[in-house]
């Protein structure tokens, strides 16, 4: 096994045994009687996915791999959406789907992208000894990977060497001095960057399936529609997915696409009956909820920069922080990664990202309008509160996650996603995904 193999499997189990341990957590502390929770599982697995309701409009939205970033990110605005699957164009045709999608792009995936080519080029303009000694724009450009010692998705991307021609050449760096750190180059970016990004070569090519290659975001897995929506919530919980694309066996396009929200939605149009009656009437401390501890909850405080928030997210691999303040960490407002969209499509907003506290950010967005996705204050409960309460403030105000606040200061004590709401509905029975689904989680996890 060559070195890269040895770590990409040691990647894979590490994911396997975190999301062992999660689901081993919520299913100790639960506290429902076996004989309930066995009842809903076998509900759940006699419920076909194909009877899931399609998403709006009927149609699934993909993106071709050859799409160039600043039209992907026009069709996830235009659509309101956070991600699309993407399509392989070598294989546009085939039925078979490790053929046909190459996975799922989202915002996430494009921010990270725009912000490591500006950390890229701030490194480039803070080297200013070799522009002053003579050395032209292109040569800058040219030589800047293997110069700066430059690594990591960027390069592998093949776009850092353009990245810094583009930025110096495109004069962004016309009031650099020697000695500039590179922080202090990025402040002096400003909105000329952002259309090199998006506007100008060679960022207007750079596509989809670029960025793709380099940060796996959402995994890409389907399920046939004549899978059983056990499955579909196992994903969704347990496996951590945030969306799951249903096809149909024989067929290449996808029928459609069940998000978390989707199923926590779906959740609550179960009121009245038993089931869910008698769940969504406990007190979310009798479930064990919230599953993490105070400690564990990750999040930003109001005066640090939105930079930072955005990169604990990517770090952490979550779509959402609490946004809090003082030394008992009250809670203020929520940042999350649908406010990415407003730094995407506002250059006055990017063009001095790295100096915004996530107050500033959260205040722009505020006064910026309904067409860029509104920040959402921090939704809350307390820990005390039912299930059936969380429940319907996730779903009526569409919402990724409730925080939970403690005593009359709304202290941070804890948070509870959708990806917690339906652990509380499913158990996995042993080797469920083997038998039903026809692989290993860990080729699942390895897509």
């Amino acid at each position: 096994m060559s070195g890269s193999d040895e770590s990409e499997d040691k990647e894979i189990r590490s994911t396997v045994s975190s999301c062992e341990s999660y689901f081993e957590k919520v299913q100790s502390r639960k506290n429902l009687p076996k004989s309930l929770q066995e009842t809903l599982n076998s509900a759940f697995a006699g419920i076909p996915v194909s009877s899931f309701p399609q998403v709006p409009g009927g149609r699934v939205i993909e993106i071709p791999a050859e799409t160039p970033v600043s039209e992907a990110v026009k069709i996830l605005s235009d659509s309101k959406i956070l991600s699309a699957p993407v399509i392989n164009t070598d294989h546009e045709t085939s039925p078979d789907w490790r053929d046909r999608y190459l996975g799922i792009i989202d915002y996430s995936s494009i921010i990270l992208w725009v912000l490591e080519s500006a950390e890229l080029a701030a490194i480039a303009l803070s080297a200013t000894s070799a522009t002053a000694a003579g050395v032209s724009a292109g040569a800058v450009g040219a030589l800047g990977v293997a110069a700066l010692g430059v690594t990591g998705p960027v390069a592998v991307a093949g776009i850092a060497a353009a990245a810094v021609g583009a930025a110096v050449a495109g004069g962004v760096a016309a009031d650099r001095g020697i000695g500039k750190d590179a922080p202090t180059a990025a402040d002096s970016l400003g909105k000329d960057f952002y259309q090199v990004i998006l506007q100008e070569e060679p960022f207007k090519s750079t596509t989809v399936r670029t960025i793709l290659k380099s940060f796996r975001y959402a995994p890409f897995l389907p399920v046939s529609t004549e899978s059983s929506m056990l499955s579909v919530l196992l994903l969704l919980s347990k496996y951590r997915l945030r969306n799951v694309p249903v096809i149909k066996p024989g067929e290449p396009d996808i029928k459609n696409y069940i998000t978390q929200s989707a199923v926590v939605h779906g959740l609550e149009g179960c009121e009245g009956r038993d089931w869910f009656d008698h769940i969504s009437a406990l007190p979310i401390s009798d479930l064990g909820v919230p599953f993490m501890s105070p400690d564990e909850v990750i999040s930003i405080d109001s005066e640090e920069l939105i930079l930072e928030a955005f990169k604990r997210m990517r770090d952490n691999n979550i779509g959402g922080l609490p946004v809090v303040e003082g030394p008992k960490k009250k809670i203020v407002g929520n940042i999350s990664m649908r406010d990415i969209r407003y730094l995407l499509l506002q250059p006055e907003v990017f063009s001095n990202f790295r100096q915004l506290t996530v107050r500033s950010f959260a205040t722009k967005i505020a006064t910026g309008g309904e067409e860029y996705g509104l920040a959402i204050p921090a939704i809350t409960c307390k820990p005390d509160s039912t299930l059936g309460s969380v429940i319907n403030s996730l779903a009526s105000r569409s919402v990724h996650r409730v925080y939970v606040g403690a005593g009359d200061e709304n202290e941070l004590y804890g948070v509870i996603t959708l990806r917690d709401v339906i652990s509380c509905f499913v158990s996995e029975p042993p080797n469920y995904f083997e038998n039903c689904l026809g692989f290993s989680v860990k080729e699942m996890l390895n897509r």
